[in-house]
């Protein structure tokens, strides 16, 4: 096993030098959510816990998945995923290292702007439930784009792209960034829980004593997200590996 998460932290450092700076990641992963942050701010009266909260809630979301779903159709149309299939690795170390290179971009990315957001905003979340709810969720978002590459079989990343931005934009308006939980419908809020972001959210928001479920809940479902994402990925893989070669 040790020896398998090594060769994964190959594969992801590959990832990290290759795709870190390809067009789509550096668009979606970081000039795209800034305009949508600006979006969020301008014309809204929002305390400095709410911006934070929005800001850095957006900023994981959309760093940890901009990465993921466009390393296997680059890597089929260069035809270096047949290599990695026929090298002395599996499937899932494959994936295991797609998904640490969007975890480590996001995880970089997200502090990197939290970090002075919270000092020119003068506000201090709790650091244990800041750390682990941003940790926990990074790493839910890194799976779900494992999820996201694997159907349909493509080596065109705009495809994938296209398929991705769907389903993240459907995520981020139904997840209590724009409107809190307490404050949504009761058809609503059942809606927003199909959504790890909304967990994510509220724990943001368990940091500065305002949330609205339970912090439990909130790790053990974006726990619990992260597996299912990660398990139904490879085992959709597995199933489509054939035809990306076809």
């Amino acid at each position: 096993m040790i020896d398998q998460l090594k060769r994964s932290f190959a594969i992801a450092k590959k990832d990290m030098l290759i795709f870190y700076l390809k067009g789509p990641v550096v668009i979606m992963g970081l000039i795209f959510p800034f305009f949508l942050f600006l979006a969020f701010l301008i014309g809204r009266n929002l305390s400095g816990e709410q911006l934070f909260v929005g800001l850095t809630a957006m900023t994981a979301f959309f760093t940890s998945t901009a990465v993921g779903p466009t390393i296997i159709p680059w890597e089929c149309r260069g035809r270096t995923f047949e290599r990695l299939i026929t090298a002395p690795v599996s499937l899932t170390t494959v994936l295991l290292g797609d998904l640490q290179a969007s975890f480590y971009f996001g995880l970089a990315v997200t502090f990197v702007i939290a970090l002075p957001a919270a000092l020119y905003l003068a506000v201090s979340p709790g650091l244990a439930v800041f750390l682990t709810a941003t940790f926990l969720a990074i790493l839910v978002f890194s799976a779900m784009t494992i999820l996201f590459s694997s159907y349909p079989p493509t080596d065109v990343p705009a495809d994938v792209m296209m398929l991705t931005s769907l389903v993240k934009f459907s995520l981020l308006f139904i997840s209590g960034i724009f409107v809190p939980l307490e404050h949504l419908s009761p058809y609503g809020r059942a809606v927003s829980y199909v959504s790890p972001l909304t967990y994510y959210v509220d724990a943001l928001r368990h940091s500065f004593g305002s949330g609205y479920l339970p912090l439990w809940a909130d790790f053990g479902m974006l726990a619990l997200f992260g597996i299912v994402f990660f398990l139904v990925g490879v085992a959709v893989h597995r199933r489509v590996l054939e035809k990306r070669f076809t």
